[in-house]
C-alpha cells in the first residue's frame, strides 16, 4: 500500500509510555510549576531516566535512543498534552543538540552529544540566536565574535533563550563581521560557567512558565579555537557553516508543531468531557448544537493540524524538500489550531474556564508562544507565500538561496 497511517509497535510502546508519563508524572504537578514559574527539574530528571527525553533522537553512535523523527513527534505531541511548560523543559536541548549535530565535527558532537545522552546524569542544553534587536530579522546579529590569539571574544545579548543561564551547553550564533551579512554568522559552543557568560533577565510569561527563558549575556567571554562549530583545529570548515546548519534544523518545525497540536488536545478532551457531565436546559450542553458544533470544528482542526504536521516530518525523515513549504504549513497550521481550540475550550467551560481551578485557561496562555517562537505565523506565512508564487526555490533543495534572499532562512531560525 502506498499509504499507511498506523503506528509501528514501537511508537505505540513509545505513545504509552509517553502516556503514562504525562498522565502521573506532568499533569499531577502541572499547575503548580506554572503557578511558581518554576523549572521542573525532578520531572526533567524522570524524563531523562525513562529515556523520553531529547536524547531519545540522538544518534545511538553517541548513546542517543536513535528513534526517528515520526516518533519523535508522538513523543512530543503526547507530552505536550501533558503540560506544555514541562514538555517544552524535557525536550528544549533538542535544539542544541541539533544545531551541533548539523554542523558541528565528529569531535564534537562525540563530545557534546554524548554528554546529554549520558544515562547517569541530566545535562541540559540551550540555543541562542534571538537577540534585543533582532527576531523575525534573524540574520541582523548584534553579538560579535572577534578573532584573537587561541579563539574568540563573544561580545552582546542573546534575547529570551530556552534554558538561558542554566544550560550546561549553550550553542549561541553570532557575527563575525557585522558588513559582511549572512556571510559572517557562525556557531559556537559555550559551556556553562565560562567566564564571561552570564545570564541576565528572566523572563515572566504569559505560558509555558514551567519552561526557563531568559537574556544570556557575552562580555569578553573567551572561546577557544575549536568552540566554533563546523571548523577543526586548524580553523578549516568541516561542516555546512551556520547558514547551512540553520536550513536543516527545517526538520525541527514539525516537532514545534506537535507540541501545538498536544495542547490543543488536551484543551479539546477536556471540553468535550466538560460538556458532557454540565447539564443545561434538562440536558448535557453537550447536546446543544451551539456547543456540539463547536467541539466537531475543534476535532476537525486538530486532526487536519495533525495531518500536515505527520506528512512534514515524513517528508523531513526522507529527505524530500518543502518545495511548498509544508514544514512551514505544519507549524502555522497546529499554532493557529492550537490558539483557536484552546479559546474555544475556555468558551465551553464558561466563567469556569477562566478561573485557575481548571486547566484550560493554562492551555490557552500556552498555546499562544506556538503563533510566535521558531518562526511567527507571519513569518510562515510570508514563506509559504514566496514558495507557492515562484519566488523561490525549496530550501533544503537550494541552501545557498541565503545569499540572495535573506529572509531564506527566517521561518527556521526566527
Amino acid at each position: 500500500m502506498g499509504f499507511d497511517f498506523s503506528f509501528t509497535q514501537e511508537q505505540e510502546e513509545i505513545r504509552k509510555l509517553a502516556y503514562e508519563f504525562a498522565v502521573n508524572e506532568m499533569r499531577p504537578v502541572a499547575a503548580e510549576y506554572d503557578e511558581k514559574e518554576e523549572t521542573p527539574w525532578a520531572v526533567m530528571h524522570k524524563a531523562h531516566d525513562l529515556g523520553l527525553d531529547a536524547a531519545s533522537g540522538f544518534p545511538e553512535q553517541y548513546g542517543g535512543g536513535g528513534i526517528d523523527l515520526m516518533s519523535s513527534l508522538i513523543l512530543t505531541e503526547q507530552l505536550a498534552w501533558g503540560d506544555a511548560g514541562i514538555g517544552v523543559s524535557i525536550n528544549a536541548t533538542g535544539l542544541c543538540g541539533a544545531a551541533i549535530l548539523a554542523m558541528g565535527t565528529e569531535e564534537q558532537k562525540q563530545k557534546y552529544i554524548s554528554q546529554f545522552c549520558d544515562p547517569k546524569e541530566l545535562r541540559i542544553g540551550a540555543m541562542g540566536l534571538t537577540e534585543p534587536n533582532s527576531g523575525s530579522d534573524s540574520m541582523a546579529l548584534e553579538t560579535t565574535a572577534t578573532k584573537v590569539d587561541g579563539g574568540f571574544l563573544l561580545n552582546g545579548t542573546k534575547q529570551f533563550c530556552t534554558n538561558g543561564g542554566i544550560a550546561d551547553i549553550m550553542v549561541a550564533f553570532v557575527t563575525t563581521d557585522k558588513s559582511a551579512g549572512a556571510a559572517a554568522i557562525a556557531g559556537f559552543v559555550i559551556e556553562k560557567d565560562t567566564p564571561g557568560m552570564r545570564q541576565g533577565r528572566k523572563e515572566s510569561k504569559l505560558g509555558v512558565r514551567a519552561s526557563h527563558t531568559a537574556q544570556v549575556i557575552f562580555e569578553d567571554c573567551f572561546v577557544p579555537e575549536e568552540a566554533r562549530l563546523g571548523f577543526d583545529k586548524e580553523g578549516n570548515a568541516t561542516g555546512p557553516g551556520a547558514i547551512g546548519a540553520l536550513l536543516m534544523l527545517e526538520a525541527t518545525r514539525p516537532l514545534v508543531a506537535a507540541g501545538a497540536v498536544g495542547i490543543a488536545r488536551a484543551a479539546y478532551e477536556f471540553a468535550r468531557d466538560y460538556s458532557l457531565e454540565r447539564h443545561a436546559f434538562g440536558k448535557p450542553i453537550a447536546r446543544h448544537e451551539a456547543i456540539a458544533f463547536k467541539l466537531a470544528d475543534m476535532a476537525t482542526e486538530i486532526d487536519a493540524a495533525w495531518l500536515l504536521t505527520l506528512r512534514a516530518a515524513w517528508m523531513a525523515q526522507n529527505g524530500i524538500p518543502f518545495a511548498r513549504g509544508e514544514g512551514s504549513m505544519a507549524k502555522l497550521m497546529a499554532g493557529d489550531v492550537a490558539m483557536r481550540v484552546t479559546v474555544d475550550a475556555v468558551q465551553v467551560l464558561g466563567g469556569y474556564g477562566y478561573v485557575k481551578e481548571y486547566p484550560v485557561e493554562r492551555f490557552m496562555r500556552d498555546a499562544k508562544i506556538y503563533q510566535i517562537w521558531e518562526g511567527t505565523a507571519e513569518i510562515q506565512r510570508l514563506v509559504i507565500s514566496r514558495l507557492i508564487l515562484g519566488e523561490r526555490k525549496a530550501l533544503a533543495a537550494r541552501p545557498r538561496v541565503i545569499k540572495e534572499d535573506p529572509l531564506a532562512v527566517e521561518a527556521v531560525a526566527s
